[in-house]
């Protein structure tokens, strides 16, 4: 009885903390016009999410981290720019997605852009970034003090 009670337990927390995942959005219009109501910056995650190591990787030791999640909550609006070899997309979200990459000069996988309300980038990290959650953070918020890159 203890086993079954342990593995409901378990179970429990494990759908809380996948329902306290931050809310990353697919609409980067809609993100703009949230970012702007908001006055929050927008974090553009170009990945290939279902098939680069890299970007399943930042994912886990820092996108999905409660420490990023908080922060982000708070400060950002969360964009995944995603291009993957399995997962389903409709055809405007492939769409945008391309024209993005091409907007931001996207090349390779996970590449992180910060953009204003406006879309003006405020600064940008190209590949796995090491020190999780903490690092990351401190990252954004150096760009965010900086002002645009662009």
């Amino acid at each position: 009885m203890k086993t079954v009670s342990s593995l409901l337990l378990t179970l429990i927390a494990g759908a809380l903390t996948s329902m306290a995942a931050a809310d990353w959005q697919t609409d980067f219009s809609a993100a703009q016009t949230a970012a702007q109501k908001d006055n929050k910056a927008i974090l553009l995650d170009f990945t290939g999410s279902d098939w680069c190591g890299w970007c399943i990787k930042m994912k886990k030791d820092s996108l999905d981290q409660k420490a990023f999640q908080e922060f982000a909550d708070k400060k950002l609006v969360l964009v995944e720019v995603d291009f993957p070899n399995n997962k389903k997309q409709t055809d405007a979200v492939k769409k945008q997605n391309e024209a993005l990459q091409k907007k931001y000069n996207v090349e390779g996988y996970p590449t992180f852009v910060l953009v204003d309300g406006t879309g003006k980038e405020l600064g940008r990290h190209v590949g796995y970034l090491k020190g999780g959650p903490s690092a990351f953070v401190q990252k954004i918020e150096g760009w965010t003090k900086a002002g645009p890159s662009k």
